[in-house]
């Protein structure tokens, strides 16, 4: 199903290589698979076009952690903290917040 799904966001973002969304769901598919670092990559263009697209903090973070790059993992979820307060996004604030916390305690 997942390579299915690659194909058509692929197509999607030919068409379009600014949609957003559709790059940000090819990461979340990259993430199923386990490619990480391409998962990485997208997440990181969407982060260098879009810094205001608040649901790739949360992802990149985690990305981040399981690479073990803490530092890049808490600066991530820093600065989506602050983009989630500027854009009033409650649901988000509250899982970088919580992501932040289990990192930071995780690694004293």
């Amino acid at each position: 199903m997942s390579n299915r799904m690659i194909e058509k966001l692929q197509a999607y973002l030919q068409e379009d290589p600014n949609d957003t969304f559709s790059k940000f769901a090819l990461a979340l598919e990259y993430k199923k698979i386990g490619d990480v670092s391409r998962a990485i990559e997208l997440f990181e263009e969407i982060h260098e076009a879009n810094p205001d697209y608040v649901g790739i903090y949360y992802h990149l973070g985690k990305l981040y952690d399981q690479q073990d790059d803490n530092k890049k993992a808490i600066a991530t979820y820093k600065e989506g903290i602050e983009v989630a307060t500027q854009k009033d996004e409650s649901k988000a604030l509250s899982e970088l917040k919580s992501a932040l916390m289990e990192l930071e305690l995780n690694d004293e």
